[in-house]
């Protein structure tokens, strides 16, 4: 297939971030049936941002830079019409790492501000970029709008439900732009399922099937010791209240220890499930249940290994999700995917290239497939740096024109609280009822209680 011309490939960009209540058929969108190349055209992050057109720059600041901070903060430095002006890092380390790695790309390296805050003081900054821990993301978004920058917000949007309502309650106060990093609401491939789906390719959809798999080793039993040298433990800890310094925390397994973290479902299974909300048209659910546990091991993994959440919704849908930390055997071929079921057949979204549509009865009539990409799914920094960066042309696209962002924070709040409430069901030991209007939980005060978060004194969030 040749590659998409400039303006099928302007127009497919325009209709992705307009919403897909737009899109027509699946070649309104260049996408070809049973054969590669129609979902991606051959292009780098910098040749989109040519195709798109914009001298202006735009600067950042990305808090956290280990890990995912790293492949997202040197993907936003790939974009010619941008310019990374801070490291705001508290490991020292990783700190130079990509500071280095910036100044090759950028030809000048960023400033480093290991305090953000100190960052959002520059007049010139145009954006925070936060791929903190979780507990810092509410607060981090909330400062830099209230510090008059766009912020692009990695998931989960924040730590507790209340947190999440905050965000999206700064971001209309102070009239900025926050873009959450669920960034399959810009892959071609999810476009093009989702406008088939409401499309009616399958009918009505009724439910929606999403997981997470990956083969994570224990983390074993921590013990606590001094510091590193290299670590700011007091800044690295922010909100939370405080903890000793273990030997097993930092960087990554605080995901799995509630104080920092929120668990595999906001960690990755937001990703599935938003598009699971979108296909199916959903908001907030009515009623919630979630069972699982730390099956596999035991350490000092205090989140759940193993779990699954069912998702019921007031127009007669639902949407179940399975986890899997420690057994990556996949579902449909795939580590993550989202399988939609409707009233004429199901649609599959199982890897980031592509889709199947099938019958009633299972058969395959159309698997829609596009240039093949580096990815993978269960990769803890980089699964998918080409199709980052259209989430990122979106967000500037956003900040320049004021074109609709593709997962505005509020949309982005939805699908991680629907995540957060299968927690805080597990963790209650309860079927949650919840009001449709706006995903509070109703007339239960023990699951209410898990509703906010305790706070390092000094540090409550303030809209």
């Amino acid at each position: 297939m040749e590659k998409y011309k400039r303006r099928d490939f302007i127009r497919s960009a325009a209709l992705a971030g307009a919403g897909v209540s737009l899109l027509g058929p699946v070649e309104l969108l260049g996408l070809t049936k049973d054969q590669p190349g129609g979902i991606l055209p051959g292009f780098s992050a910098k040749s989109y941002s040519r195709i798109i057109g914009s001298n202006e720059r735009l600067t950042v600041a990305c808090m956290g830079v280990n890990a995912r901070g790293f492949a997202v903060g040197t993907n936003f430095a790939n974009q010619p019409d941008c310019e990374v002006l801070y490291t705001c890092e508290v490991d020292k380390r990783a700190a130079d790492k990509f500071t280095a790695e910036v100044g090759k790309i950028q030809s000048k390296a960023p400033k480093e501000a290991p305090d953000f805050r100190k960052a959002l003081e520059d007049k010139d900054l145009d954006i925070l970029m936060v791929a903190a821990p979780d507990h810092w993301h509410a607060t981090a978004a909330i400062l830099g709008v209230q510090a008059g920058k766009h912020v692009y917000l990695e998931k989960p949007a924040s730590h507790s439900p209340r947190e999440g309502e905050m965000v999206v309650e700064a971001s209309r106060k102070y009239n900025k732009l926050i873009q959450m990093g669920n960034q399959r609401r810009s892959w071609p491939n999810s476009v093009g399922a989702i406008a088939e789906i409401r499309n009616g390719v399958i009918g009505k959809p009724y439910m929606a099937k999403a997981w997470y798999t990956n083969n994570r080793a224990p983390i074993g039993v921590g013990k606590i010791v001094e510091v590193p040298s290299w670590l700011d433990y007091e800044l690295w800890q922010g909100p939370a209240p405080r903890r000793p310094y273990k030997d097993n925390l930092i960087h990554y397994n605080w995901h799995w220890m509630w104080n920092w973290g929120t668990g595999e479902g906001p960690n990755n299974g937001t990703h599935t499930v938003d598009l699971a909300r979108w296909g199916l048209g959903v908001d907030f659910p009515v009623r919630v249940s979630s069972s699982g546990g730390r099956y596999h091991f035991t350490d000092d993994w205090e989140t759940p290994d193993t779990q699954i959440m069912n998702m019921e919704f007031g127009n007669n849908t639902m949407i179940s999700w399975e986890g899997r930390s420690a057994n990556r055997q996949p579902i449909e071929g795939a580590g993550a995917g989202v399988m939609f079921h409707g009233e004429k057949g199901s649609v599959l979204i199982g890897d980031s290239t592509s889709y199947k549509v099938f019958d009633i009865t299972g058969k395959l009539l159309r698997h829609v497939k596009g240039e093949a990409v580096e990815n993978d799914v269960r990769s803890l920094s980089t699964p998918s740096q080409k199709l980052d960066a259209i989430h990122i042309r979106n967000f500037f696209d956003g900040i320049r024109t004021g074109a609709k962002l593709n997962s505005e924070i509020a949309e982005g709040h939805k699908s991680t609280l629907l995540m957060q409430l299968g927690n805080i069901a597990l963790r209650s030991g309860r079927v949650l009822n919840i009001n449709p209007e706006n995903g509070r939980i109703l007339n239960d005060k023990k699951a209410m209680k898990l509703w906010t978060r305790e706070y390092q004194p000094g540090w409550e969030l303030k809209v």
